[in-house]
């Protein structure tokens, strides 16, 4: 009778234990790619996969966009009203010669609301896009493969992209305009402090007409404030808050221009993947 050599080694246990239960052993297989000795996949190792498949440019761009609208819609429409009210009680007492100012910007205030709610879907479906043109896609799901329509979706997107970019970049130099005007009746109030410290000049013969910006007619009254008078606008909490406001909502259109532009990389770049390679089995991780 052979004695084998896992019959030897079964011994060799029992003798230096001296344990009278018999010992059952299990076939341990053997380690494959980033799975434990057990067969079932780590935490740490689960966790890597999904870091390595998150587009984090879309995401970045998605966080920068929601802030930048959201900054903009929000402070804009606030300083809209402001700037309304500071019209009507200042510049222009007669309600006809600023009805269409009115109704101009009540439209921007409801345009403003869809602006919200477009951008808001817009970029869930851009991280999304990101999202499922990443490698996760077939580590999680099976084989992904590209086909005509996913690349007709990715390059509708990118021109869709290119296209808000540049409206953007109009909306950034328009939200720029009320910021300029709102400037030059603070520097003109301060030029008035300074005359009042220095008492050098009277303050009663420096002016902001508000006319000469067109925002209102010609005929309108009294259209244009001076010294003392235009000293108090610019104490009122009405034209602190809607300088400062229009300010952060140019800001906001600035950080939206910034999202897609980035945006436009990472669309572009997924397009030109899938299309230079729709033959493979190709992913990004953009």
């Amino acid at each position: 009778m052979v004695i084998t050599r896992p019959e030897m080694e079964i011994g060799r246990y029992h003798w230096m234990y001296r344990s009278s239960r018999p010992h059952r052993y299990h076939h341990v297989p053997a380690l494959r790619g980033n799975v434990s000795p057990l067969g079932i996949q780590g935490c740490f190792e689960c966790c890597i996969k999904c870091l390595g498949g998150v587009p984090y440019a879309s995401l970045v761009a998605t966080i920068l966009c929601f802030s930048g609208v959201a900054l903009f819609c929000g402070c804009g429409h606030v300083a809209l009203t402001g700037t309304v009210s500071i019209l009507e009680q200042h510049f222009s007492t007669t309600a006809s010669d600023h009805a269409l100012l009115s109704e101009v910007i009540q439209l921007m205030q409801y345009v403003i609301y869809g602006i919200a709610s477009f951008f808001f879907l817009y970029g869930i479906i851009l991280l999304a896009e990101g999202f499922y043109t990443t490698s996760a896609v077939k580590e999680l799901h099976g084989e992904f493969k590209t086909t005509a329509c996913g690349r007709c979706i990715s390059g509708m997107f990118v021109f869709l992209t290119y296209v808000l970019g540049v409206a953007w970049l109009g909306v950034f130099g328009f939200s720029a305009v009320p910021v300029f005007m709102f400037y030059n009746i603070w520097s003109t109030c301060e030029v008035i402090k300074s005359l009042q410290i220095n008492m050098t000049v009277p303050g009663d013969q420096i002016c902001v007409d508000i006319r000469q910006y067109g925002i209102i007619p010609w005929n309108a009254v009294p259209g244009k404030a001076c010294g003392p008078i235009l000293e108090n606008i610019c104490n009122t909490n009405e034209f602190y808050m809607s300088y400062h406001l229009f300010i952060v909502a140019c800001a906001g259109a600035g950080a939206t221009v910034i999202a897609l532009l980035i945006y436009m990389m990472a669309t572009t770049y997924n397009y030109a993947v899938l299309k230079f390679k729709s033959r493979e089995d190709c992913c990004t991780k953009f």
